[in-house]
């Protein structure tokens, strides 16, 4: 205790011998970071507490994670580990005449190089102290840094490489979305020529050479000048390149990229692509006003559309004073760069009560059986989402005046606004092409990804996912022979078409589209848009028509035929998830948006849409499989290219569709899309499609035209198909052996074999158990079906996900929730209540079943 005492006491000091006494024990222990261990000492691996936080942050010396202080115990006393940096932030006023500059005076600056600077507090007026010392649980004795000389040379090589060591989210792929662009050291203190130069909205080239494309504008002088080497490579004689080299001006913004959440800021002195957080006020200079800016097709940029049309003004609901929202359920999540699909995801997920309960609700028991590793574990790492919005605890509001005054005459408390899901993303994205990328991506497709990772790491006797599920009847039936069949799917979005011929607004939309391309051809401001207006009872209704089935096969006829198609719900979910099917291809392959207006009933009742089965007269296809026809030169198959739009017009990667067709044979959109929920984390899942060489056999493609295994086993691509769909392991076998691996057949024996024999392989079990990252708190499920919640087909709109822009690869989301009897808007980091929530505009909707 005496020893104690002298670590806790401001002034006592301790002989470096007794220091070095003192470590020994734990020497064994504490290692120096290498090559490649990620250190986490900028945020906590079980909550959003940062060396900014009241506590500070405890970094293991062992395992480089990083833990506040409500959560260090738990580590101590899973792993025993003794040791930790504990590193703190402070924040103080400024001593008036103390040296003042454009950048805040920090002492200890190394210690935190990648901590941010709240941007609610003028850097001008506070200052920072940044405190590192060591702490040896469990009697928290404390060693003061930097102590060189007192410590033993190992303890101070691992506290210096920890201090030194880079963020864990950067990597070295240049298109990673762990690799942040960070702020350019010239953003604040850039000085621009006033000298009268206004950027029109359009029609820009090169002062030099006339170039329309590839533009850059020089946020010092004005001049806008063709580039060559930045980003996309995109031709240029690289003028802007050789303007940096006469006059010394650094920064340029990529004329085409600006929109109201920011824009390509390239820097020629650091010779890397920067942020700009003072973007809005260099481009002000200029007259450009990036709240105006929206996208258009050609790459141009427009702002001479009325706020009251413009797509993101509407639906961010700017120009209307909006009232913010703190506490429980209000908290914002950073934009992390294109980042913005996962937050409206996120946010609408856990405004359902399954998933808050699933997460938040087992909080102690997923963080006590987390692995030693939490920041590689789904389930732990969804409960620290789910509390870090719904606690409260990081969306406080703002201190009233008086009280900061008091508060600052000492220290700076700052106050938590939002969290930055970095931890969660890159997690949940690691190994999937396009998540872990820092380009825009679909949010119906991530929320797909998402469900997926639900399904596969269980966190309870139910699973959350359970409330999205539903089944969909398809009725198949032969246009000649006039035969039936009926099968079953699961699926867990509704994918409502655009009833674009049903336009209420034909004459509007034809008088505005003459004059879109008179002012295109004229280089003039564009007219004041004219949205198609299309009624919901039109989408629903195209929803519900037949479908002709491209190359179908008849088994009446033992031959290719005509057949139509018809969809309908065998069952209801308890949460129905609509997504409006406004992105589609042009003929040139090109992603396009269909900007429509539709109107979103708040109540809406499907149980029309009911699945009624077989219908006396009706005769059903017989229980034929096609033939199998293995080309000689696999690379014979052709590919179902109406099969490939369809998937491609969900959102997904076209490259990845195409192979989703091929590997299941062609045997239509359904089968492919689940080969898709089933591959999409695989590393070469966007890759282009390569055919196996004349006499290879490709294990996907083999699969998928139901060869057999060497051990009698059905391919694995296929079992993972049908599990995907929510079956279990052992009934997909079973159902695949019954059927010759004829995965279109086997679906249906699921559906006609409600109560199959048991067939359970212990080493299939085994494996099973031991591939789960969580198998601590593994559910018993004994359900051999798809899990659903049936019931009525009632439903009361509570949220819908917004999309601005022109495709799915760029834009910005925006999440509107209906929360205590009010719309809420959650954009990114902003959270306020909603004056105008643009119901008419959403892309993804989010329906509650209405008790019966």
């Amino acid at each position: 205790m005496q020893r104690a005492a002298l670590f806790r006491g401001g002034d006592a000091q301790m002989a470096a011998g007794d220091l070095g006494e003192l470590l020994v024990p734990y020497m064994p222990t504490i290692r120096v970071p290498k090559s490649g261990d990620r250190v986490y000492k900028t945020e906590c691996a079980f909550s959003y507490d940062s060396p900014d936080s009241e506590g500070g942050l405890y970094v293991c010396m062992n395992t480089f994670l990083g833990f506040g202080r409500e959560h260090i115990e738990r580590h101590y006393r899973k792993t025993g580990q003794c040791v930790y940096l504990h590193l703190k932030r402070h924040v103080k006023e400024k001593v008036p005449g103390a040296s003042g500059g454009a950048l805040p005076k920090r002492r200890n600056a190394k210690l935190f190089l990648d901590l941010e600077i709240s941007s609610d507090l003028n850097s001008d007026d506070f200052e920072y102290e940044d405190e590192a010392k060591l702490v040896i649980f469990p009697d928290h004795y404390e060693i003061s840094l930097p102590n060189i000389e007192e410590l033993p040379a190992l303890v101070t090589i691992a506290c210096d490489a920890l201090l030194s060591a880079k963020s864990p989210y950067r990597k070295q792929e240049p298109d990673s979305w762990e690799e942040e662009l960070q702020a350019s050291k010239h953003a604040k203190t850039l000085v621009q020529l006033d000298n009268g130069v206004r950027i029109p909205p359009s029609g820009w080239k090169c002062s030099k050479c006339d170039l329309r494309e590839n533009l850059w504008l020089n946020l010092t002088d004005g001049s806008v000048l063709c580039g060559k080497w930045f980003f996309d490579g995109s031709g240029g004689n690289g003028h802007a390149m050789e303007h940096y080299r006469e006059t010394g001006y650094p920064l340029a913004v990529k004329l085409g990229t600006i929109t109201p959440d920011g824009a390509d800021v390239y820097s020629f002195d650091e010779e890397e692509p920067v942020l700009d957080p003072h973007i809005a006020k260099h481009l002000a200079h200029f007259g450009i006003d990036m709240l105006q800016m929206q996208v258009t097709e050609n790459g141009l940029r427009d702002n001479d559309i009325k706020p009251r049309v413009s797509e993101w003004e509407v639906i961010q609901e700017a120009g209307v004073k909006l009232k913010p929202m703190y506490g429980p359920g209000y908290t914002g999540m950073k934009n992390l760069g294109n980042s913005c699909y996962l937050n409206a995801v996120m946010q609408a997920i856990f405004s359902i009560p399954e998933f808050q309960r699933a997460y938040v609700g087992n909080l102690p028991r997923i963080f006590d059986y987390s692995p030693l590793d939490p920041t590689q574990d789904f389930n732990t790492q969804m409960a620290k989402l789910g509390h870090g919005l719904l606690s409260g605890q990081y969306s406080k509001p703002p201190m009233k005046s008086e009280l900061i005054e008091q508060v600052m005459k000492e220290e700076h408390k700052p106050q938590h606004n939002g969290i930055s899901p970095r931890m969660f993303k890159a997690f949940i994205s690691k190994g999937h092409p396009e998540f872990s990328s820092n380009r825009q991506q679909d949010a119906q497709e991530f929320f797909l990804h998402l469900i997926n990772l639900v399904e596969r790491n269980p966190v309870g006797s139910e699973n959350p996912s359970d409330v999205f599920r539903f089944l969909v009847e398809e009725r198949t039936q032969c246009c000649q022979s006039r035969k039936v069949r009926y099968t079953e799917r699961v699926d867990y979005i509704m994918q409502l078409p655009v009833a674009m011929e049903a336009a209420t607004n034909k004459d509007e939309l034809i008088a505005y589209e003459l004059k879109r391309r008179e002012a295109e051809a004229a280089r003039r401001p564009l007219p004041e848009l004219v949205r198609a207006k299309i009624p919901f009872r039109a989408c629903l209704q195209a929803f519900s028509e037949p479908s002709n089935v491209e190359d179908f096969w008849s088994s009446a006829l033992q031959a290719k035929s005509a057949g139509v198609k018809t969809s309908r719900f065998a069952s209801f979910p308890e949460y129905l998830v609509v997504q409006i099917k406004k992105f589609t291809f042009g003929l040139d392959w090109i992603p396009k948006k269909l900007d429509v207006s539709i109107d979103m009933p708040d109540f809406l009742d499907i149980s029309h849409l009911r699945a009624r089965g077989l219908q006396p007269g009706e005769e059903e296809l017989p229980d034929i499989a096609p033939p199998i026809v293995i080309p000689d030169d696999p690379k014979a198959l052709d590919i179902d290219e109406s099969s490939v739009m369809q998937l491609a017009e969900m959102g997904f990667p076209l490259e990845a569709c195409r192979k989703a067709v091929y590997y299941t044979g062609n045997l239509g959109a359904e089968v492919a899309f689940n080969w898709i929920i089933a591959h999409m984390e695989e590393p070469d899942f966007a890759e282009p499609l390569v055919t196996p060489a004349f006499g290879e056999v490709a294990s996907s493609g083999a699969a998928a035209l139901g060869a057999v295994g060497l051990d009698n086993q059905p391919p694995e691509e296929m079992v993972a198909i049908i599990i995907s769909m929510g079956f279990q392991r052992n009934l997909a076998i079973q159902a695949l052996k019954a059927t010759n691996n004829n995965l279109e057949r086997a679906l249906e024996w699921i559906f006609s074999h409600p109560d199959p024999e048991e067939e359970s392989d212990p080493a299939l079990d085994t494996m099973d158990m031991e591939n789960n990252a969580n198998a601590n708190i593994l559910a018993d499920t004994g359900s051999e079906g798809p899990r659903i919640k049936d019931g009525p087909g009632r439903y009361e709109l509570f949220g819908f996900i917004s999309h601005m822009g022109t495709s799915t690869m760029s834009g910005h989301y925006v999440c509107h929730l209906r929360k205590e009897g009010r719309w809420v808007i959650y954009n990114d980091l902003r959270v306020c209540a909603s004056e105008r929530p643009p119901k008419d505009l959403g892309y993804i909707y989010f329906y509650h079943r209405i008790p019966s």
